[in-house]
C-alpha cells in the first residue's frame, strides 16, 4: 500500500512539472522591406547624391561614373524629345544608381528639377528611356493677415513668408495697386495652399485662391476662377466679376521703385547747355539687381548692347504696340523669344547713358514713341455674362472666408432634413 502511494506521488509530482513546462518561443525572423524610390529597388544598386557643380555637364558626369561618350552620345539622342541634356544646370542635386559591384557603373541618372519633379534616365539595358516623375504632394490651406508699415515685401518677409509667394501677391494686384504707393496702415488677407511632400517635407506654395487688400480704406477684393474650362486658365476677378488684370501692366518693376523721369517732349537738360532734349520714356529708378519685368506678352524684337541705350530689350505685343527696357546690368531673354506678361526679361542696371541705377520704359504705338501713362490702353477680356451667376455662387463662401476667418456652417437641405426625421 505504501508503494502504491508513493507510485501516485510520483505520478502526480511528474504530471505538475510536464504542466509548468513553458513551449519554446518561436524565433521570428524578420525580412526587411526592400527600399523602393523612383520605382527602383535601391538595395540591388550602389546609391551616389551629388550636385551638379558649375561647369560640369551631363556628359562629364556620366563620365566619371564610367558611362564613355560614345554611349553618352547614344543617351543624349535617344532621349532629346523627353530630356534637353544641354539644360542641367549647376546646384540642382541628381542621384546616379550604379551597378553594385567594384566598378560602380552608372546605370540610372535622376535629375531633380526641385523638389517635387525629376527626369529618371535608364540606360541599364539596351533600351534607353526617359519619364518624368512627380512626387504625390498634399495640400495645406492657409490664411494669413498683415499690416503694411513699410512696404509689402518688408511685411511680408516679417510674417515668415516667402519672396516667392510677395510675388504671387503682386502678380495678382499689379494693375489695381501701385505698391511704390501703399500707405502706412494698409492691410490684407489672403488664402493660399502650401505644399508637402509625405505630409511633412514642405514642398513651396501652391495658388492663392482668394484675397482681399485694403488700401485707402477701399477693399480691393480677388478671387481664383477658371473661366475657360479648354484652356484651363486660372484669371483673377474682383466681387463684381471684372478682371484684375489688364492688358499692359502699370510698371516694368514690381515695387521698390520711383519714377524718376517722366515721358517729356520739352525737357531741358542742363548738361547739354540747357537745350531741349527731348525724353521719350519713362524712367523707373531702382536698386541695381532689381528685375524689370515685361509689362505684356509678345516677342522679342531686339536683345541687344547699343550705345546709349546700353543693354535693352524691345518686345512687340501685337501689330499696333511695343515695349522698350533700356540700360539694363544684364538682360534674360534673346531676340525671337516669346515672353509671358510679368516674366523676368533683364535685371536694373547703369549701362548706356544714365546718371543712375534705372530701366527708360519706352511705349510704342504704332511706330511712334507715346506717353503710356496718357493712352486708354486696352483691357483683358471680362468675364462672360453667362458665367457670372456660377462665379458668384462659387466666391460667395471664399468672400465670407475673408470677411469672417472662417467658412461658412453649410445648411442642410430642407428635404433632406425631413426625410431624415
Amino acid at each position: 500500500m505504501k508503494n502504491i502511494v508513493l507510485l501516485l506521488v510520483c505520478i502526480l509530482s511528474f504530471l505538475s512539472c510536464k504542466k509548468e513546462e513553458k513551449k519554446p518561443t518561436p524565433v521570428k525572423i524578420i525580412v526587411p522591406e526592400p527600399l523602393i524610390k523612383y520605382g527602383y529597388n535601391l538595395d540591388k544598386f550602389t546609391v551616389i547624391k551629388d550636385t551638379i557643380l558649375s561647369g560640369e555637364s551631363f556628359g562629364t558626369i556620366l563620365d566619371k561614373h564610367h558611362v564613355y561618350y560614345p554611349t553618352i552620345n547614344k543617351i543624349a539622342g535617344a532621349i532629346k524629345d523627353v530630356f534637353d541634356v544641354r539644360r542641367v544646370r549647376a546646384g540642382k542635386p541628381y542621384t546616379i544608381l550604379a551597378s553594385k559591384d567594384s566598378l560602380e557603373k552608372a546605370q540610372v541618372f535622376i535629375y531633380k528639377h526641385d523638389k517635387i519633379n525629376a527626369t529618371i534616365v535608364d540606360f541599364k539595358d539596351s533600351i534607353i528611356t526617359a519619364i518624368r516623375h512627380k512626387r504625390y504632394i498634399t495640400l495645406r490651406e492657409r490664411k494669413v493677415t498683415g499690416i503694411i508699415n513699410s512696404n509689402l515685401s518688408v511685411t511680408m518677409d516679417s510674417l515668415g513668408l516667402s519672396p516667392s509667394l510677395t510675388w504671387s501677391i503682386a502678380d495678382i494686384y499689379a494693375w489695381t495697386l501701385d505698391f511704390y504707393k501703399l500707405q502706412k496702415g494698409d492691410s490684407f488677407k489672403f488664402v493660399y495652399d502650401e505644399k508637402f511632400i509625405d505630409d511633412t517635407i514642405f514642398a513651396g506654395y501652391g495658388d492663392v485662391k482668394s484675397a482681399v487688400f485694403n488700401h485707402k480704406g477701399q477693399d480691393l477684393y480677388a478671387y481664383r476662377f477658371i473661366a475657360d474650362s479648354i484652356k484651363n486658365i486660372a484669371e483673377y476677378y474682383d466681387e463684381k466679376g471684372n478682371m484684375l488684370r489688364s492688358q499692359f501692366l502699370k510698371s516694368p518693376i514690381k515695387f521698390q521703385y520711383r519714377i524718376s523721369s517722366r515721358y517729356n517732349l520739352k525737357r531741358r537738360i542742363a548738361y547739354y547747355g540747357n537745350r531741349i532734349k527731348p525724353h521719350k520714356g519713362t524712367d523707373f529708378a531702382a536698386n541695381i539687381g532689381t528685375p524689370i519685368i515685361a509689362t505684356a506678352s509678345g516677342t522679342v524684337l531686339e536683345s541687344a548692347r547699343r550705345g546709349g541705350n546700353g543693354n535693352y530689350v524691345k518686345i512687340k505685343h501685337n501689330s499696333t504696340y511695343a515695349t522698350q527696357y533700356l540700360h539694363m546690368k544684364k538682360r534674360k531673354v534673346k531676340k525671337g523669344q516669346y515672353v509671358k506678361q510679368g516674366e523676368v526679361i533683364g535685371w536694373v542696371g547703369m549701362t548706356g547713358n544714365t546718371g543712375g541705377p534705372h530701366v527708360c520704359y519706352r511705349f510704342w504705338k504704332f511706330g511712334q514713341q507715346v506717353d503710356p501713362f496718357r493712352e486708354k490702353l486696352p483691357s483683358a477680356e471680362p468675364l462672360k455674362e453667362s458665367l457670372k451667376p456660377a462665379y458668384f455662387k462659387y466666391i460667395k463662401p471664399l468672400k465670407y472666408q475673408l470677411d469672417y476667418n472662417k467658412l461658412p456652417i453649410k445648411k442642410p437641405d430642407v428635404l433632406q432634413s425631413i426625410v431624415q426625421n
